[in-house]
C-alpha cells in the first residue's frame, strides 16, 4: 500500500470545493456531476450544454494538468476490463437511485446543511465500507 499524498488531497480537495463555490456563485447550480452530465447527455435546459461541457472538460483538463506535472496519475487498478466497465455502471445507477452522487450530497449538499444529503453520504460511505470489505475478504 502507498503513503497517502496529503498535499495533491488538500490541493484537489481545495479545487473541488472553488468549483462548486464558482458554478453556484456564477450559475446559481449545484455541482453535482452526475447531475451535470446526465443534463449533458439528455439535452437539459435549453442553453446548459456550454456549462456543462465546461465543467465536465474541466475535470479532465485537471487530470490532465497532474499528470503533466507529476508525470502520471496515480491510479491503481486491481480491478480490470469487464469488472470495471460493471463497477462504472452499478456506479451511474446508484446515482440515479440517490438522486445525486457524492460530489453533489457530500461536498455541495452538505456544505447546505441538507439532512437529506447527510443520509445520502452515510450511506455512501457505509455502501463503500461494505463493498470494500466484501471484496477483501469473502470473494478473494
Amino acid at each position: 500500500m502507498t503513503e497517502p499524498n496529503l498535499i495533491g488531497g488538500l490541493i484537489g480537495g481545495g479545487l473541488i470545493g472553488l468549483a462548486s463555490l464558482l458554478l453556484l456563485a456564477v450559475n446559481g447550480r449545484i455541482a453535482g456531476i452526475s447531475g451535470i452530465l446526465g443534463g449533458l447527455v439528455t439535452g437539459g435546459m435549453p442553453g446548459d450544454r456550454l456549462w456543462r461541457s465546461a465543467f465536465l472538460a474541466g475535470l479532465v483538463a485537471g487530470a490532465g494538468a497532474y499528470a503533466l506535472v507529476r508525470g502520471g496519475l496515480p491510479l491503481h487498478f486491481q480491478a480490470q476490463g469487464l469488472l470495471l466497465i460493471v463497477a462504472g455502471l452499478l456506479v451511474g445507477f446508484g446515482t440515479r437511485i440517490g438522486s445525486g452522487c457524492t460530489s453533489g450530497h457530500g461536498v455541495c449538499g452538505l456544505a447546505r446543511r441538507s439532512s437529506r444529503s447527510l443520509l445520502a453520504t452515510m450511506t455512501f460511505i457505509f455502501v463503500a465500507v461494505i463493498t470494500v470489505f466484501l471484496y477483501r475478504h469473502v470473494f478473494r
